[in-house]
């Protein structure tokens, strides 16, 4: 069903099956598969493939020769019907490549609302990409990688499969990210360790003062001690009784599967 305001040009190629919302500009050259929902006021500009099951939501701009919904490269794949779901209000730029998930995991890759994703930027099978973050080009997420709100994964950076990058955390340019970035945390190396906090972007996001300093004295627990993980969760999580932004970090050590970067 396509609305009658979208505009389509005559070299598309949209399937049957295909659900294109009000006032969706598709550009010349473009393919979109069957089984694939594109919400009101998306534009989709020219030589863009975007294959189903997948559903795109409203006020999205989607560059050239971008991939969207492509069947994964985990060898374990074997045709499954994932899913990939992208929220609203997204810029995924040129060359971007947005896989779908996985039966081994969720069945579906995430990418919420208000990202950037950069020229070449590459989401594997069964990752979630939270709200509000910034995705560099040409960086790569492996499969079942989670980037939380706020986040920013710089230029030429790599996250290890499973890892997961903490919300208003911040990876700097060619990293390569093996073990999980806590919230809140600037990372930069091969392997990426910690630099302290990304006050940067906690300031830009309307972090005062005072939560600044309950921010850092976490950190130094973490980091700055000498106490282990153990000791330190039931200070984090006392912390957090009086800063709920503390909780984050008392989340991230609690559930962390990989670890983090030390």
């Amino acid at each position: 069903m396509i609305h009658e305001t979208a505009k389509i040009h005559p070299s598309a190629v949209i399937e049957d099956g295909v659900k294109i919302g009000a006032n969706v500009t598709v550009g010349p050259f473009t393919y979109i598969g069957a089984d694939v929902e594109i919400g009101d006021g998306t534009e989709v500009m020219s030589h863009v493939v975007i294959k189903g099951p997948t559903i795109i939501g409203q006020d999205n701009r989607i560059f050239p020769f971008a991939v969207i919904g492509e069947e994964c490269q985990d060898k374990k794949y074997s045709g499954e019907a994932t899913r990939l779901v992208v929220g609203d209000r997204n810029v995924i730029r040129e060359s971007v490549q947005l896989h779908r998930g996985t039966t081994q995991d969720k069945g579906v890759t995430t990418v919420g609302n208000d990202n950037l994703l950069c020229v070449n930027a590459h989401v594997a099978h069964d990752v979630v990409i939270g709200d509000h973050t910034h995705i560099g080009n040409n960086s790569i997420l492996g499969g079942h990688v989670t980037v939380g709100d706020h986040a920013g994964v710089m230029a030429l950076s790599a996250i290890h499969p499973f890892c997961t990058v903490g919300a208003y955390s911040y990876v700097g340019g060619c990293s390569a990210v093996v073990q999980d970035v806590p919230p809140y945390v600037l990372a930069q190396g091969n392997h990426a360790t910690p630099f302290g906090l990304n006050l940067v972007g906690l300031q830009r996001n309307g972090f005062e003062k005072p939560e600044l300093h309950a921010l850092r004295r976490a950190y130094k627990e973490i980091y700055r001690s000498g106490k282990t993980l153990a000791e330190v969760k039931p200070v984090l999580a006392e912390m957090a009784e009086e800063w709920p932004s503390v909780g984050l970090l008392c989340d991230a050590l609690n559930n962390t599967e990989r670890g983090i970067i030390r």
